[in-house]
């Protein structure tokens, strides 16, 4: 398992603000295994390319190549508005 936070609205299209999701393969959770887990529209909301992602606090630099593994854990970072 794996606990994916969701900030922002990304929380409410969650329905809550943290999510554990399951590993599908024992090699971990990548991009395409993560977005199956969510939600149909938080899933279809973090392809936005202003969704940032990072595992155990630290920013991954391309989302579309995540590697996950059991324990860690995923946030996911909207954009921010504001002046």
């Amino acid at each position: 398992m794996a606990t994916v936070v969701l900030l922002g609205k990304l929380a409410d299209l969650g329905g809550a603000p943290a999510l554990t999701v399951p590993l599908p393969l024992a090699a971990g959770l990548d991009w395409a295994g993560l977005k199956a887990a969510l939600p149909a529209m938080l899933a279809e909301a973090i392809e936005d390319p202003r969704v940032r992602v990072a595992v155990n606090g630290a920013l991954v630099p391309n989302k579309h190549k995540l590697q996950a593994g059991a324990g860690d854990e995923i946030a996911l970072l909207p954009p921010v508005s504001g002046g």
